[in-house]
């Protein structure tokens, strides 16, 4: 049991790495990164240049918290890609590059990623 554990989170890391290896986000290109757990997603802006996030939120966020808005599916995500879209559009970001990490790109992420791209931001 312990080896099978041990491999699927193996195989997650090797394939985050796969994806992020390409990617870098600057100030004016900044990095979509999209985290799914069983419960909620969060979304955050970095820019990997100077190390710093420009802007997050998450299902659990206070915005979110006590609306229907607060567990992981695509009502959620619809909403959180809205969301990013106009935290971007106040740091003045048009660009950014879209990080899913080692998910797939279907379900949740791709609307997420829809509602971001009907925000404003192209990627």
């Amino acid at each position: 049991m312990r080896n099978i554990n041990f491999k699927k989170q193996y195989n997650f890391k090797r394939r985050a790495v796969r994806v992020r290896q390409h990617l870098h986000g600057t100030a004016l290109k900044p990095r979509l990164c999209v985290v799914k757990s069983n419960m909620h997603i969060q979304v955050q802006l970095i820019d990997d240049d100077a190390g710093k996030t420009l802007g997050a939120t998450a299902t659990f966020a206070k915005e979110f918290r006590d609306t229907e808005f607060s567990k992981r599916n695509k009502a959620s995500a619809k909403k959180l890609g809205e969301r990013i879209a106009e935290i971007a559009r106040e740091q003045n970001v048009k660009e950014v590059i879209f990080d899913r990490g080692p998910f797939k790109y279907h379900g949740v992420l791709a609307e997420l990623a829809d509602a971001a791209r009907a925000g404003g931001l192209q990627f």
